[in-house]
């Protein structure tokens, strides 16, 4: 926990810098590529977590790796390093990346269902869950047949269950009290 909270402040500082200089969408393609080479690159994970490399030879190694990096993303990795905390790049990363969402009123919204849905069912379950939030929807989709039926909803903190499952679950506990 203490380090997930000490990787959205470093995020909030890179965010605040980004606005400032009216970089973010750039800032934020970094922080993805980042995220997407470290995912990729096992050497690239291991080097970021190893005590043993020194802080000058990481910095000169990520400036190599991300030689076409803005110029703020350069100088926050090599400031990261340098205070030692370059493990926690990719959250960092991870952290900035909602924050930006945030900041622009994106709104990330989980819609798992048992089958894929069509438009119209899409659509429908898509405009109760806009008039419940303000901001702009950015859906990800993804299937998972233990649901057997229906879909679950996830947006921040609130879940919607209306799966087959979920109701079998119910019925089960109500049934055994």
């Amino acid at each position: 926990m203490k380090s997930s909270k000490v990787a959205s402040r470093y995020a909030k500082s890179l965010l605040e810098i980004a606005i400032e200089q009216n970089n973010i969408d750039s800032v934020l393609g970094d922080m993805n590529f980042l995220l997407e080479i470290n995912g990729e690159s096992r050497d690239l994970e291991l080097l970021i977590q190893s005590p043993i490399v020194k802080a000058d030879k990481k910095i000169e190694i990520f400036e190599r790796i991300f030689e076409q990096f803005e110029g703020i993303s350069l100088a926050f990795i090599r400031l990261i390093t340098k205070n030692g905390r370059e493990g926690l790049l990719p959250e960092i990363a991870e952290a900035f990346s909602a924050l930006v969402k945030e900041y622009k009123g994106i709104v990330p919204v989980s819609l798992v269902s048992a089958a894929p849905l069509d438009a119209k069912t899409k659509d429908m379950i898509t405009a109760k869950v806009q008039a419940l939030v303000n901001g702009q929807l950015e859906i990800e989709e993804k299937i998972d047949p233990s649901l057997i039926g229906g879909f679950i909803v996830r947006m921040g903190d609130t879940q919607i269950d209306a799966s087959v499952a979920s109701q079998f679950n119910n019925l089960k506990q109500r049934l055994t009290r």
